[in-house]
């Protein structure tokens, strides 16, 4: 039976005698928060875990596609597209958008994800094609610039094939490796790091009537399930990611309680991935329709998401996220 624990994390200050580091780094927690579908969850003394579960919870991560674990990495966003929800169209020139990789490697990105199919709330599906030619030449531009690390964002085995041999490094799946079967065994055989993603539903109609029994035991078990189907076709959990996915089959009490309870994912013993720059649940709760201008509380969802252990945000406004990270580290 699964035991879903929660490390219930601190950050920085005098640390109690029984504090225990979550994943080798200056986070800690004392007790655990245990979940479960059929009673109410409970408190317990860290100590009082299993060994099976508390090792996922304390043991460092090893680097992802050369990325350092133990500190927050920026993952920019780059769509090659000209219908994403927030940026669409501009960055759809090749060289606008390669301008665009090197200016945030400049500004703090440490990978730049790819993407040439929009997965927004109601996006209809790209032809593989399409979705080459817009982002191959970007990649092999970028490569020829910089050795910035670089993330495709597909579901597409053809288009993860020819964008790792362009240069990519890690292949970003937002449908969990659900929709194109050719894709595992495409990973395993390159040893590409993955980044397995929770969507419920396809982009077309995702929004339509999410529904979960416990939205964050459902998460969980589906990432933890694929991160399982995986291991089995010979890729290690060391060279997965895995992405918890605000806003893909969710409304918006679903993000909340995924985003309150994110540290429960750190039982898988992968690294999180979180995303949710300039989402629509922050431009409702913080009242601003402009997607371009919710980098304040992208921000602010961000670095909750730090304090609770996560090692990658993926963001569009790599500056900003960037100087605020600077500023969470000095005075945590």
């Amino acid at each position: 039976m699964t035991i879903y624990a929660r490390p219930l994390v601190q950050n920085g200050g005098a640390r109690p005698a029984d504090a225990v580091p979550l994943l080798g780094t200056q986070a800690w927690f004392c007790h655990a928060e245990v979940l479960s579908r059929s009673e109410p969850p409970r408190i317990v003394s860290a100590c009082d875990l299993p060994d099976g579960v508390l090792a996922p919870l304390t043991e460092p991560r090893p680097a992802l596609a050369g990325l350092d674990m133990r500190q927050p990495q920026i993952m920019g966003v780059l769509n090659a597209t000209p219908d994403s929800f927030s940026d669409g169209g501009q960055h759809s020139g090749c060289q606008q958008a390669i301008d665009h990789a090197l200016r945030m490697q400049a500004q703090g990105a440490a990978i730049v994800d790819i993407g040439g199919e929009s997965t927004r709330p109601g996006a209809e599906r790209v032809p593989a094609k399409t979705e080459m030619e817009r982002i191959l030449p970007v990649i092999e531009g970028l490569r020829n610039k910089s050795d910035v690390p670089v993330s495709v964002d597909t579901r597409k085995a053809d288009v993860a094939k020819a964008a790792l041999a362009a240069g990519a490094d890690l292949v970003n799946d937002v449908s969990g490796f659900t929709f194109d079967p050719a894709l595992l065994p495409l990973c395993s055989e390159t040893k590409a790091p993955v980044c397995i993603m929770h969507a419920q539903g396809e982009p077309e109609t995702m929004q339509d009537d999410p529904n979960y029994g416990h939205v964050l035991l459902d998460v969980y078990d589906f990432l933890a399930g694929q991160v399982a189907r995986l291991e089995e076709a010979g890729i290690p959990r060391s060279r997965i990611a895995i992405d918890p996915g605000i806003g893909f089959g969710k409304t918006e009490a679903h993000n909340l309680a995924i985003l309150q309870g994110l540290s429960l994912f750190h039982g898988i013993g992968c690294a999180i991935l979180l995303g949710v720059s300039r989402k629509g649940f922050i431009g409702r709760i913080g009242r601003e329709p402009n997607a371009a201008a919710r980098a304040p509380g992208s921000i602010a969802v961000g670095l909750a998401g730090l304090a609770q252990g996560v090692q990658i945000l993926r963001v569009h406004d790599v500056a900003e996220t960037a100087q605020a990270i600077r500023l969470w580290q000095a005075v945590t």
